[in-house]
């Protein structure tokens, strides 16, 4: 998977639903789940680092929770990992407003 942003071809993002606004509409609601994800698994391993005490000198120190931080700064942004799985057919998507508009036919 790419770690950068890259040019696409906005026909690929909209061959899924017909409608590149309703695609950006997906994949930016998928973009966001993912990316509250990473923050709270990323939150949850940072609080195990947490202490009551104010010495500066352990905070600066801390290898681990520095590692930990750079692994995350490393991962993919979320909309790229939300794109790729979009266009891979991983994210599911429906259109309340078209089914009971079909149904209504």
């Amino acid at each position: 998977m790419e770690s950068t942003t890259i040019t696409r071809d906005l026909r690929q993002l909209e061959k899924p639903t017909d409608n590149i606004y309703e695609a950006i509409s997906i994949i930016s609601k998928r973009a966001n789940q993912i990316g509250l994800n990473v923050k709270e698994e990323l939150n949850a391993k940072l609080s195990e680092f947490a202490t009551s005490s104010d010495n500066l000198e352990e905070i600066f120190e801390n290898r681990e929770q520095i590692e930990i931080s750079r692994h995350y700064e490393r991962q993919p942004k979320p909309t790229l990992v939300a794109i790729n799985e979009f266009l891979d057919g991983k994210v599911y998507h429906r259109n309340p407003n078209a089914e009971s508009g079909e149904a209504a036919e």
